[in-house]
Order: C-alpha cells, then sequence, then structure tokens
C-alpha cells in the first residue's frame, strides 16, 4: 500500500495543518530530552552499589594481591566468571578495564601496525583494507574502521542477521576484505539475533584473505528483556568446528551490568591469537585494574546470580521499551510511513521512516527539544543511502520524559512524510 492511500490532497494538508499545530505547542515548552546514546539510567546504576561492599582483603584466589603488578591478562576469578558467562576456557580470555570499545580499538590498531597472529605483513603496510558493515549497525564500529582509512562495505540486514549471500560472494573473491564487525545477539540498533545459520556461515565461508578476521562484539548477551531471550550460537566454537580457530575474535564487558564508566571488559579468542597478541600487550601495559575486577566478582559472583541481577535490570527498562512501541503504534501504525522492531534485548530500536525522511525528522525534533542519535549514524561514513533509519535508545529518560520525547519524534516524523507526499 502506497503511505496515506485514499487521501486527497485537501485532506494530508490538513493533517499536515493539525501536525504542525501540535508541534508548535511542544516547541513553545523548551523541552531539553536526550536520546543520543544508549546509557543505563540512575536507577540501574543503583542495582550495583554492593560492588564497594565486600572487599574484605585485596587477595585474588591464587594468592595475587591485586593492589600491586602482575596478572597481564586477568585475575584468575574474573577469567573464571567470563568463561562460565560465555562458555569459554580461561585461556581464551584477556580482562581489560572498563571499555571493550578500547579493547576493539586496540586490536585494529595493532592488525594495522604490527599485524596480527598469521598476518602476512600488518594491515597498514597493504594498499587497501575492506571491512564488511551490517547495517544498520554500530557508529563506534564505523568510526574506528573509518579513522585508519579502510573501505567499509554496507551489508544488508534481515531477521537472520546479515545478507550472507552477498558476504560469502565478496569475501571469496576480494583479499582486500580483511574484517568484518559484527553485534550478532540484540543487534545495535536493530535488535536481531543472528541465526544459527548465520553463525555456522560466517565461521565456515571461503574466504581469500587469509587473514579475515570477523570482530564479534557481544555486548548485549545478557541484556535481556523478556523470560524468553533469544539464543545465539558460540562463534568460536563453530570456527574451531569449521577448521578456522583464528578467525574470531570476541568482546564484551559489564558495561551496562554495572557501572559503564567503571566496569570490567574482555576479549576472548583461540589460545594461539591469544599467545600472540599477548606478547604485544606485555609491552604496552603490565595490566589493567584488577582491584577492580575483585570488586566485580565478589558482587556479580556467577552466572546464576549475575541472571537475577540482569533480571532487575530488566524490569527497570522493559516498560521504556513498551511505552515506544506504543506510542508509535498510536501514532504510526497503519500509515505505511514507518516501521520499527520489538526487540526480545539489548539496548535499542531501530526506527525506519519514509525514504527521504530521517535526517528531517531528526531535525525537527532536535528543534522540539528532543536530541536522538544523528541520522545516517548507524551507516559507515554517517551515510544511510536511503535516508530512513533512526536509532531510538529508550533506556536514559524517566518514562515519562520518554513517553513525551516519543509523541514528539512521531509527530516529527509524519510531518517528514507529509511534507514529502504534498511536494510530489
Amino acid at each position: 500500500m502506497k503511505p496515506y492511500q485514499g487521501y486527497s490532497q485537501q485532506q494530508l494538508q490538513e493533517r499536515k495543518n493539525q501536525l504542525l499545530s501540535q508541534y508548535e505547542s511542544y516547541k513553545s515548552q523548551g523541552l531539553k530530552l536526550d536520546m543520543s546514546r544508549g546509557k543505563p539510567c540512575t536507577e540501574q546504576l543503583e542495582l550495583s552499589h554492593g560492588l564497594f561492599e565486600d572487599m574484605h582483603d585485596f587477595i585474588s584466589i591464587d594468592g595475587t594481591d591485586v593492589r600491586n603488578y602482575g596478572a597481564l591478562d586477568g585475575i584468575k576469578e574474573a577469567k573464571a566468571y567470563f568463561a562460565e558467562i560465555f562458555n569459554l576456557s580461561p585461556e581464551e580470555i584477556f580482562i581489560g578495564g572498563n571499555s571493550s570499545l578500547n579493547l576493539m580499538y586496540d586490536l585494529v590498531a595493532k592488525a594495522f601496525i604490527h599485524g596480527l597472529n598469521g598476518f602476512e605483513k600488518p594491515w597498514g603496510k597493504l594498499e587497501k583494507v575492506k571491512f564488511l558493515c551490517p547495517c544498520p549497525g554500530y557508529d563506534r564500529h564505523f568510526a574506528i574502521t573509518e579513522l585508519f582509512g579502510v573501505e567499509m562495505i554496507v551489508i544488508p540486514m534481515d531477521e537472520n542477521g546479515p545478507d550472507m549471500d552477498k558476504v560469502e560472494a565478496l569475501v571469496a573473491e576480494d583479499d582486500a576484505i580483511k574484517g568484518m564487525w559484527c553485534v550478532p545477539k540484540y543487534s545495535n540498533p536493530s535488535g536481531i539475533t543472528y541465526s544459527d545459520s548465520v553463525v555456522r556461515r560466517l565461521a565456515a565461508m571461503k574466504t581469500k584473505a587469509p587473514d579475515f578476521t570477523i570482530i564479534w562484539d557481544n555486548a548485549y548477551a545478557i541484556h535481556h528483556l523478556y523470560e524468553t531471550p533469544d539464543t545465539l550460537l558460540d562463534m568460536l566454537e563453530e570456527c574451531r568446528k569449521a577448521g578456522n580457530p583464528n578467525r574470531v575474535y570476541m568482546f564484551s564487558s559489564t558495561s551496562k551490568v554495572t557501572f559503564p564508566g567503571a566496569g570490567i571488559s574482555f576479549m576472548a579468542t583461540s589460545k594461539e591469537n591469544m599467545a600472540h597478541i599477548k606478547k604485544q600487550i606485555t609491552i604496552q601495559t603490565i595490566g589493567f585494574d584488577k582491584i577492580n575486577m575483585l570488586q566485580h566478582v565478589r558482587f556479580l559472583k556467577d552466572a546464576a546470580h549475575t541472571e537475577e541481577h540482569m533480571k532487575k535490570h530488566a524490569d527497570i527498562i522493559r516498560p521504556k521499551f513498551e511505552a515506544v512501541d506504543e506510542i508509535l503504534s498510536k501514532n504510526l501504525g497503519g500509515k505505511d510511513i514507518a516501521a520499527w522492531n520489538k526487540p526480545n534485548g539489548g539496548y535499542f530500536i531501530s526506527l525506519d521512516v519514509l525514504e527521504g525522511c530521517a535526517k528531517r525528522s531528526v531535525t525537527l525534533a532536535k528543534e522540539a527539544g528532543v536530541t536522538l542519535t544523528s541520522a545516517g549514524a548507524t551507516y559507515p561514513y554517517g551515510k544511510d543511502p536511503n535516508d530512513s533509519n533512526i536509532r531510538i535508545a529508550p533506556t536514559y529518560p524517566p518514562v515519562e520524559e520518554l513517553r513525551k520525547a516519543i509523541e514528539i519524534l512521531s509527530i516529527c516524523v509524519e510531518i517528514a512524510a507529509l511534507e514529502k507526499i504534498l511536494a510530489a
């Protein structure tokens, strides 16, 4: 169906005038509502105040004094904790600081400057390096590869994950394609979890570049909203089964489990890859904050205790996701000018508006006091080829502020659509 099918030109103009009146009313209120980043709200942060209560001593399980130097790859119990959560071997894990993004940046930098395990030469010595970028995707991933001069190739996403026919065809023919960004569970921003078939095909596909590397950012692995969470195949195991054990580097953190500004992160990869990269890291640092590692393990304890902790997070943010869906359905449903997902977990909602209308919608919203992630940010170089995707980050604002912001956004999306339809 076409948008507003059956409406006359006069009816469309009357609807636009009605919406503009509502818009000006909101605009006159001088609102300042920020939904630009996916941050935990204050109530979520307060769930982790117990982090500081169980530091009766500073001795790790193997006798390491965490106040001192040592334990380059992290304390034993922190590695065991993540190994249980993610079904890994402790020997495959490196514990970092509060930012998994920093570990990912560092991995790409090492690939360019020194080369990683199995590389014939560092990527920085090659004429061209290309990366596959499932889209809509995470803007900070794209910013890293853009900084290093990588040519980024958009890979469309569907309900199963990236378009694997396109991925397989590209990597089989072009040895300049060296890597791929992936947010495989509750993907940012679409909420998609990669299907078993997609994971297996990524692990087994033939690549012309022998040093093809998947950066597997499993940031939302335990961030479920409902009692029936999505499931994701173990990528490291699938790569081992397929005979490509060194293909993947996985990352995650406690950034949205405890405190984003003071969490712990990890990188996981094959033991062979890990032995190689630790030789590089040992020149770079003596190790990350081991006191914080010990605090986290004592607070989060194990997988079962962490699951209960994450249910408290879900109870706080689930109503926000449901409020967004309710308001978008009420205001935009049935008009064929917008579509959005209802994710089972993660931190974002992906809103697709009428082609050519995302930037205009975001600009109108900003002028009315609602700050959103920039239109285009979910694509490489900030350029959405269809100018249609808007990332909604509902977790941070209080529910009443969020509801008002989505009401305003709905009005802006419809005004932008009507402007385009009337102009045509």
